[in-house]
């Protein structure tokens, strides 16, 4: 008897854990409509990312943000084409820091002022 290989759907234990049902895809206007949002890993690699819940959504990207709900295989097959490979389900943003400037600490007199002075 010979087994047929198994396909990435029929895998009991895929190796991407992502949520079943639909999630919640940050969009932005573009020539053609809605277009999702890609952003940036901490690499640099292009990321797709989506939310189990629009308060998710919200909390990470503002109340503004708009949305639209797609399922992974949709939005994987939206990302990747324009280099997007991965998929980021419920990140964690954390705010652009600007860099801190150095501190200029005060110099003591120098020896040749304290001559002067005397």
């Amino acid at each position: 008897m010979s087994h047929s290989p198994l396909l990435y759907a029929e895998d009991p234990e895929p190796s991407d854990r992502v949520p079943a049902g639909l999630l919640f895809v940050p969009v932005r206007s573009g020539p053609a409509g809605c277009t999702a949002r890609l952003f940036r890993t901490p690499l640099g690699g292009r990321t797709a990312v989506a939310f189990t819940s629009a308060q998710r959504l919200t909390a990470a990207l503002g109340g503004g943000q708009p949305w639209v709900r797609l399922s992974e295989p949709a939005l994987r097959a939206l990302a990747e084409p324009v280099g997007a490979t991965g998929l980021t389900v419920d990140p964690r943003f954390t705010p652009d820091i600007p860099p801190a400037q150095p501190r200029r600490l005060p110099c003591p007199p120098s020896r040749t002022q304290a001559l002067r002075a005397v």
